[in-house]
Formats: C-alpha cells, sequence, structure tokens
C-alpha cells in the first residue's frame, strides 16, 4: 500500500482559503522518495505526522493497539485540541488517500467516518522523530504504562516500542546490505538486553547508547529497524530530519540507504533542511520518477503554499537554496574587505 495524496483544511498551521472550494494543503505523492523543504513552523513534521496517523488508523483491525486518537499523534498534553483559526465551522479536516480509499478526520470533534473500509488495509508504516529517545527509553516506556499524560506524543512512544520488537529471523538481501552498510559506518550491531540498548563494537566492546555518538545512535536505530523487520516491502518510512545530530560524512550514506529501500518498495517521506542530504539525494536518483521535492514557504500574509519538482535544482521557493545563496555572498564579501557586508 502506498499513501497517493493528503488534503488538509485548516488544520494546525495550514489555513487561510480565498475560496470556499480550495483547501489550505492538497498535494499527491509519488511511490518512491517525497522530501518535504521548509523552514520553520512551515508544517513539515506536520504533514509526516498526520500520514503516519491515518496509517496507524489503518492497522486498528490488525493491531487494536496501534491506533489512538487522532491528536494524540500531534499533542504531548493529554489531548489538547489543536489550534486553528476557524473554530467549529465543520471544515477542519485531514483527508488521506491510499489508492481507491480514503482516511477523513473532521478533527475539530476527532470523528473518523468511514472507518470501517480504512481500518481493514493494514498500512505499515515507521515514524522516526528527530529527537534520539532510545537512550531513554526504560524511563519513557515505564511513563507510558502508568500514565495518560506524558511529555510526549505517541510518534515518540511507538519508535520506542518498534525499536525493542522481536528481531525476524530473516532479513531480505536488500536490507541486509543495509544493515552491514551501517554495522561499517558505526562499528557494531545494535542489541537491546535488561531494557537496555547497546552498540556491540566489532572488537567486542559494548557501549550503552546513552554513550554513543549522537550520530551513531541515529543509525543504530535505523539498524534495529531494520533487523525487526519494520521496512520490508510495502511499507512507509516517515523521518523527520535525518541529518539531526549527523555528521554530514554520514549523509550520502543515509542518502544511499533510502535508494535501497525505495528500490525494496518502501514508500519514503522525508522532512529536512539539510542542503548536503538534499543534494545527495538528487544526484543518486537514476530517474525523475524517483524522487519528488516540495517546498513548504509562506506567502506575504502568512499563508502556507507549496512548490513542487522531480529536481532539486529546479525546485522554487527553496529555503535551503536561498541560505546558501547568502552565505556564499557573505563569503565574497568577506573576501572583499566588506566587514559590514555581513
Amino acid at each position: 500500500m502506498t499513501i497517493d495524496r493528503l488534503s488538509l483544511n485548516d488544520f494546525m498551521m495550514f489555513t487561510g482559503r480565498k475560496e470556499a472550494s480550495a483547501r489550505s494543503f492538497d498535494e499527491s505523492f509519488i511511490n518512491g522518495i517525497n522530501v518535504f523543504i521548509g523552514t520553520n513552523a512551515t508544517g513539515k513534521s506536520t504533514l509526516l505526522k498526520c500520514i503516519y496517523a491515518a496509517c496507524e488508523f489503518s492497522r486498528q483491525k490488525t493491531r487494536k493497539s496501534r491506533a489512538k486518537r487522532f491528536f494524540d499523534y500531534f499533542s504531548s498534553s493529554g489531548g489538547a485540541k489543536v489550534i486553528t483559526r476557524r473554530e467549529n465551522n465543520g471544515g477542519l479536516d485531514v483527508e488521506v488517500y491510499s489508492g481507491g480509499n480514503k482516511f477523513l478526520c473532521k478533527a475539530w470533534d476527532d470523528d473518523m467516518p468511514g472507518l470501517d473500509k480504512w481500518d481493514k488495509l493494514d498500512i505499515r508504516s515507521v515514524f522516526i522523530p528527530s529527537e534520539e529517545l532510545l537512550s531513554h527509553s526504560r524511563i519513557l516506556l515505564a511513563m507510558a504504562s502508568s500514565s495518560d499524560t506524558l511529555p510526549f506524543d505517541h510518534t515518540q512512544i511507538d519508535i520506542l516500542s518498534n525499536a525493542r520488537l522481536w528481531e525476524t529471523k530473516e532479513v531480505s538481501e536488500r536490507n541486509q546490505k543495509i544493515l552491514e552498510m551501517i554495522e561499517k559506518a558505526i562499528g557494531g550491531k545494535v542489541v537491546y538486553e535488561n531494557d537496555t540498548f547497546y552498540v556491540i563494537k566489532t572488537d567486542g566492546l559494548k557501549v550503552e547508547f546513552s554513550m554513543e555518538a549522537a550520530g551513531y545512535k541515529k543509525l543504530g536505530l535505523f539498524w534495529k529497524l531494520i533487523r525487526n523487520g519494520l521496512l520490508e516491502k510495502g511499507s512507509i518510512l516517515l523521518w523527520d530530519e535525518p541529518e539531526a545530530s549527523v555528521n554530514p560524512e554520514l549523509l550520502p550514506l543515509i542518502a544511499d540507504i533510502l535508494y535501497i529501500l525505495k528500490d525494496d518498495g518502501v514508500q519514503i517521506f522525508l522532512a529536512t533542511h539539510n542542503y548536503i542530504l538534499s543534494k545527495y539525494l538528487d544526484i543518486k536518483k537514476k530517474s525523475n520518477n524517483e524522487i519528488l521535492f516540495i517546498s513548504l514557504y509562506k506567502n506575504n500574509i502568512g499563508e502556507i503554499k507549496t512548490a513542487r519538482s522531480n529536481s532539486y535544482s529546479a525546485l522554487k521557493n527553496n529555503p535551503i537554496e536561498e541560505s546558501e545563496e547568502k552565505l556564499y555572498a557573505a563569503i565574497i564579501k568577506k573576501s572583499m574587505g566588506d566587514e559590514d557586508g555581513l
């Protein structure tokens, strides 16, 4: 199963419609790598969470524990309602499409009509937050089991649960290649023992996750998800800021891993601020239908708009590229002795 389209109407920061028939956000996606680019507060993480929440509600029949309240994927305040500029007008909703199937959440009152069909789809998905949480897994999961009110949303709790699952007996040939690539980069394998994650180095040294380098922890989490069989053909990966805490020298490795997963039939959604990762994803593509870049930006009255392209260099309203150009201009001015030009 793949996610083909996402449509929002006055949901969180996606507000403002000039015409009654127009929606605040409406974009279709490819069955490949979809990359959201934008400045802070333009909704990248919100889009990932909308897709993930819809995928989780598709698993109610097969895994009843997967779907919670829709707002729990966004809020850490025990069910606080999502802020909107239009209050109780009946138009606040989230629509997610997969094939001929539609997930609809009337987000104002958490009503989800039509789940009788959607909840039979069993769309397998993994959401990786930008924060590293495995170092604190024991405490966080203990808190989750004893309280309904946590300073975390369910995407953050879910990733801990997924990382703690039993490893599969076998992995695909492509996934085995990914495991070996990560093992080479971090110098070992990840194990989960006594409610704690460790990296077992090739020389036998056992390093607790809290003591490991931040970038290695992010790759180590990915190794564990692969080894647990969560990123197989037909699944969906949603990754918020893969570059966070990762040394730039590891970004081409992440790009290679994402293309291997794509070739194995995993649909991918990313949110990134990073120029290097975006460029590596662009130059490593074999054809335009492998990747789609979607830029999120605000117009002069604060509404979020989009630009899209299969080529990073052709993407309009790209804040990453604009920041690079400003930096280059500052370097030129500095080299010419223009201290005030910085």
